[in-house]
């Protein structure tokens, strides 16, 4: 008894450290990542395309937003591979120093008033870097995490390190509320510069924790058991094709929804003479709001089923937006609070449980390509262009009813593409680690795991 306590103990301790690491390693992440969409939104298409007429010069901006979301794919595609042959570790140290670096030189790059043309070319170069890393650094850190949980844990441990998103976005935010407040000239000058130079502290403290992390015990074991393959990406379009195309179309709306709320937001203020700090005020206040109802949606899903939760939050997602941006135009602070809540809870609800959900969905052997590949394919097609998409639609139109539409066709797809999967495919290795959480004792390793983890065929 004494020894099974121990052993829980020490399970438990070494979950929350991961967690630890891995929330800062992904809060920082999405800080560099948010601060570029903001300034996308709000000042490079005067630092980066002043020659152009204001509209095309944002929808260019945008652009350049929106081209990491294609780097993402391939960031994903080999980082994956190697996740899945080398280990999960090595590969999130390589993805936190390719966005720190790409971020810190977006704050020292010359703008095309300095060096022309040759300005927006560097950004893009840039953006495809930070755009490369994090194709493998969230689904590595939710697969680090789920891999190292305790099995009553799992999803309260994934949806703590979802929640990094939303402390990135207060941290990124919280800067720009700060700078805006500066006079316009000199926040071209250099203001814009300073959330871009802060990422190198905060790299040095994450790279530090994570340098410490050990490796995924799950992935150890198929390693040592010589069961990881030598071409995870062959191995996945070969035998679980399928599901990377409905996982890829289940994340629409999440990334859809979070863009359009928390990025476009910001332009749409403008034509409907909603201030910049008021927007900024209301997102900072249902962010706030969000890192707990996301670790909620987490601990929820280790009680009852990840797919029915998932499911639901989409759900909310294809109704929120015509409460949404009637609220967002009364100008009013607290129902613009309460219109962002209603989408972002829908989000919250699904991003709560698919560090879990989605992971599970793969064996061990091509979990990081999998997950990696799909998450990053529906970023493309949906969070990447959701911007310039709602930016087009508003122009065109006039209204904001277009854009509530586009967004609840995209959850509407979603939905049908998440009935169709279903957990399948835990592994010898998960089971393993199962019976260590309920008896505090080591396992040996199946002989039968490669049959399990890589052939067995996916019931969807």
């Amino acid at each position: 008894m004494k020894s099974t306590s121990q052993g829980d103990k020490s399970q438990l301790y070494q979950g929350r450290k991961v967690v630890a690491a891995t929330l800062l390693g992904n809060t920082i992440e999405y800080y560099e990542f948010f601060i570029y969409g903001l300034s996308a939104s709000l000042v490079f298409n005067q630092l980066f395309f002043p020659t152009f007429d204001p509209l095309v010069g944002t929808l260019l901006s945008l652009s350049t937003f929106a081209i990491a979301f294609v780097a993402r794919p391939v960031g994903g595609w080999i980082l994956g591979h190697f996740g899945d042959r080398l280990g999960r570790r090595p590969i999130l140290m390589i993805t936190l120093s390719g966005m720190g670096v790409a971020t810190f030189a977006i704050g020292l790059l010359p703008t095309y008033d300095k060096i022309g043309i040759a300005a927006p070319i560097c950004l893009v170069l840039l953006r495809l870097l930070q755009g490369l890393s994090l194709g493998g650094e969230a689904s590595g850190g939710f697969i680090m995490t789920l891999e190292h949980a305790p099995r009553s844990h799992r999803t309260l441990f994934a949806g703590i390190v979802g929640s990094g998103n939303i402390w990135g976005l207060i941290l990124g935010n919280g800067v720009f509320l700060a700078i805006s407040q500066l006079p316009e000239d000199q926040l071209l000058s250099w203001g814009w510069r300073v959330p871009f130079l802060l990422s190198l502290a905060l790299l040095i403290i994450a790279f530090y924790i994570r340098f410490k992390l050990e490796e995924s015990p799950v992935f150890t074991a198929a390693k040592t058991a010589e069961e990881t393959t030598s071409r995870p990406s062959a191995e996945l379009i070969r035998r679980h094709a399928r599901t990377l195309i409905l996982t890829a179309l289940s994340t629409l709306p999440v990334g859809i929804t979070f863009y359009v709320v928390t990025t476009f937001s910001a332009a749409y203020g403008k034509t409907i003479a909603v201030s910049f700090t008021k927007v900024f005020t209301t997102t900072m206040i249902v962010a706030a709001l969000l890192t707990v109802v996301i670790p909620f949606f987490g601990w929820l899903g280790d009680r009852i089923d990840r797919k029915l939760i998932f499911c639901a939050g989409i759900a909310v997602m294809i109704v929120s937006p015509f409460i949404w941006f009637p609220l967002f135009n009364t100008g009013n602070l607290g129902l613009m609070v309460l219109g962002f809540l209603v989408p972002l809870v829908g989000f919250s609800a699904t991003y709560g449980v698919q560090g879990a959900f989605y992971p599970l969905l793969y064996p061990t052997a091509v979990r990081y390509s999998g997950l990696a590949i799909s998450t990053n394919v529906g970023a493309v097609i949906g969070a990447s262009i959701a911007p310039m998409i709602a930016t087009y639609l508003l122009g065109s139109f006039q209204s904001w009813t277009a854009i509530a539409c586009y967004m609840a066709a995209a959850g509407i797809v979603a939905l049908l593409a998440t009935l169709l999967l279903q957990e399948s495919a835990i592994d010898d290795h998960f089971v393993e680690q199962s019976a260590r959480d309920d008896s505090g004792s080591s396992a040996d390793t199946h002989s039968g795991a490669r049959a399990l983890s890589m052939d067995r065929p996916q019931s969807l």
